[in-house]
Order: C-alpha cells, then sequence, then structure tokens
C-alpha cells in the first residue's frame, strides 16, 4: 500500500507538462468520482490576498458553527495542509484513499500534480457533511482544474501582473481569465480596487469594492459596510498588514451574498482567531515581537538576560527553571526562538532587506516580518514550483 510520500511522487509524474491548463480532463474525472459539493461553495480567485481572504473565511464560518471545508495551495511543511475538514488536516490514510480513488477512476486521463490533488479534495469534501467549503484557485481561474466546480460566490481579491505566459501580458488579459470563476446569475465579490473592463463587463451579480461593499478604518478598530448591513467596531484582524481590511471586507460581504447567518460576535471571534502560517507571522521572541524589542532596548546582547535566568535555547531545563522564577513569558519565547532556527525560519523587515546576525535575526533590532526559508522537497514539488 502507498504511503502519501509514495503517491505524491507518483502523482507529479502522471503528466508531461508540470502546467496544463484546461478543464476537459478534470471535469470528465470529476463526473466519475460523483463528487458532487452539496453545500455552498466560495471560489477565491485573485493575484494576492487569496491565501488571507480563505482563511478568514474558513475561521469566521467556523466562529459561526458551520463545517467547512477548506482547500488551499501550496503548502508550506506538510501536503495534508492543503486540505482541511472542520478547521483540522486531514490526515495520511483518506488523502492516500482519495488519491487511490481517483487514480481508479481516471483511466488514460493524464492528470498533472494540481489537478489530481484537486479532485481527490473534493472527493473528501463529498463525503462530509459539510455546511460550506471554500476552494482557492491555483493559478489564474477560467481553466483552473478548481473552476470545475460551479462556486456560488467566487471572490476576486486583486489582479496584478503575473504568469504572463500563460493568463496574458496586460491586466485586461489576466482580469479575464480571473473573472473566469464568476458565473451568470450568482453573486461575484471583486475586492480589486481598480478593476479592469474585462472584469467589469464579466458575467454574474457582481458586487464591488467601494460602492456595494467597502470599509471605514479607525485609530483602534474598524467598519465593514455591505449587502447585509453594516458591521461597527469591529478589531482589527490577526493577519497583520492594511490590506487584511479587504481581505476582510471580501470575507464578509461573500458571507452576506450568501446570506449565510453570522453574529457580530461570531465575526469578531473568527477575525481574532485567524491564523495563516509563514504570512507576515512574527513568532513570540522574534525580533518582530514587540515586547521583546521594549525589553532589548539599549540592551546591547538581547541573550543576556536568558543566560542570565540559565534559559538556553531548546533546554527544557532552563525553562522550568524561568518559570519557577516566575518568568514564563521569557521561558515561552525562549523555546519558540529555538523551534524559528530549528526550522531555519528567515526573519526580515516588512518591505526591505537587512543584515542579519548569525543567528539569522536582524542586526538592527528593526521590526521585522517572518518568512519561512526552508520548505521540504516534497513541500513545493517541481510542478507546483512552476505553478506558485
Amino acid at each position: 500500500m502507498r504511503s502519501l510520500d509514495d503517491w505524491l511522487r507518483y502523482i507529479e509524474a502522471q503528466h508531461p507538462a508540470a502546467i496544463a491548463l484546461g478543464l476537459d480532463r478534470v471535469s470528465e474525472v470529476l463526473g466519475r468520482l460523483s463528487a458532487a459539493l452539496a453545500c455552498p461553495v466560495i471560489t477565491v480567485g485573485g493575484t494576492n490576498g487569496k491565501g488571507s481572504t480563505c482563511a478568514m473565511l474558513e475561521s469566521t464560518l467556523r466562529a459561526a458553527g458551520y463545517r467547512t471545508g477548506l482547500y488551499t495551495s501550496p503548502h508550506l511543511v506538510r501536503y495534508n495542509e492543503r486540505v482541511r475538514i472542520a478547521g483540522l488536516e486531514v490526515q495520511d490514510s483518506p488523502l492516500c484513499e482519495a488519491f487511490a480513488e481517483v487514480e481508479r477512476l481516471r483511466g488514460q486521463i493524464p492528470l498533472t500534480y494540481f489537478e489530481f490533488g484537486t479532485l481527490a479534495a473534493l472527493w473528501l469534501f463529498a463525503r462530509e457533511n459539510l455546511d460550506a467549503a471554500v476552494l482557492e484557485v491555483g493559478l489564474g481561474g477560467r481553466l483552473d482544474a478548481v473552476n470545475a466546480v460551479d462556486s456560488d460566490c467566487p471572490v476576486l481579491t486583486s489582479i496584478g501582473i503575473d504568469h504572463v505566459e500563460y493568463l496574458g501580458a496586460d491586466r485586461e488579459s489576466i482580469g479575464r481569465e480571473k473573472a473566469g470563476i464568476f458565473r451568470p446569475g450568482r453573486p461575484a465579490v471583486i475586492a480589486e480596487p481598480d478593476p479592469p473592463q474585462s472584469v467589469m463587463q464579466a458575467a454574474g451579480e457582481k458586487l464591488f469594492l467601494g460602492k456595494d461593499f467597502g470599509y471605514v478604518a479607525e485609530a483602534n478598530q474598524w467598519t465593514y459596510w455591505g449587502p447585509g448591513g453594516r458591521r461597527a467596531s469591529l478589531a482589527y484582524p490577526a493577519l497583520r498588514g492594511k490590506v487584511q481590511l479587504r481581505n476582510a471586507a471580501a470575507a464578509l460581504c461573500a458571507l452576506d451574498a450568501l446570506e449565510l447567518p453570522i453574529t457580530m460576535q461570531e465575526i469578531r471571534r473568527g477575525l481574532a482567531e485567524v491564523v495563516l502560517t509563514g504570512r507576515f507571522q512574527v513568532l513570540p521572541g522574534a525580533a518582530g515581537d514587540p515586547r521583546r524589542s521594549a525589553q532589548s532596548a539599549g540592551r546591547k546582547d538581547p541573550g543576556a538576560e536568558s543566560r542570565r535566568l540559565g534559559v538556553r535555547a531548546g533546554d527544557d531545563r532552563g525553562m522550568r527553571h524561568a518559570a519557577r522564577q516566575g518568568h514564563r513569558r521569557r521561558a515561552a519565547r525562549s523555546g519558540a526562538a529555538h523551534h524559528a532556527l530549528a526550522l531555519r525560519f528567515v526573519v526580515r523587515p516588512a518591505g526591505s532587506d537587512c543584515g542579519r546576525t548569525e543567528e539569522g535575526l536582524p542586526a538592527d533590532g528593526s521590526k521585522c516580518t517572518v518568512r519561512v526559508a526552508r520548505v521540504s522537497a516534497k513541500s513545493v514539488c517541481g510542478s507546483e514550483r512552476a505553478r506558485e
């Protein structure tokens, strides 16, 4: 019986091209799988913001008690991250079962790595009692494997110049491809502030940022307004960056358009608890943690205090010793810093490259965000490198 790693190596070799856009192959196998989803489907496409919007949709739906399915790409460390049911990554065994079913029914139809994975995820979702499914487009939209499913409310987060060899060299061409996830007579949320004419003229009951929905940023809170009314006094989303208000507004607009009952408290909880690993993520104890910055101000050696307390990176005895002295926060930060270095997280200041010490931390103590430098070979395989 194949392991998950065996399956991933196998499916990578089942199509001569890393990327082969088109819906004919996927639609044919999807019909054989009988993997129709009996729940509202939100498909999220766009140049940037797809992953953040999907994460906020899942988190808000789950806060409201909905059983969700989430399909995203690429993964960071494990393939299992791509397929989540009820907020949990699907384990190896169900994924292997899904791959085996796709393999059994595809016959002689060649499938790319992404197409194989998309069909396996849909097969798993169809066998769960889901209340809502969130699907992230891999590349483009119109000819992406995810678009084999008719979305009840597609979301277009942004339009930039990307993958010109597949989507076209200008925003009009790229917008046309990305708006291909829209469906006639169904709502389509457009969070791009300056949509090209190809998007303006696309099918669907379009909801435009600034016209049909939007947000107002305030000092310590923000307000959303859209088809479902006005939601005021919202805390900022847990995801960092000003653009996250736009992504959050797009997610809330999609939920409004589908008329899914969600209370203010559930929205607040969903946005507060959302997590997207590796995306502008500041680890406790890393250089971007304001608590560390405050404590390290004016101190030439940020590690001196930890050494004074007997706390060494990865040393459980030191952490227990610090905790007994009432320094639990320092202990937690020491462990997190060790974990980050063990995984070879690279910490960089937002919007710039900085000099780093031997430990990989900024030499100037500037505010930083975490990006992941270490990704295993199976994390982003050859076909996914070309795609993503």
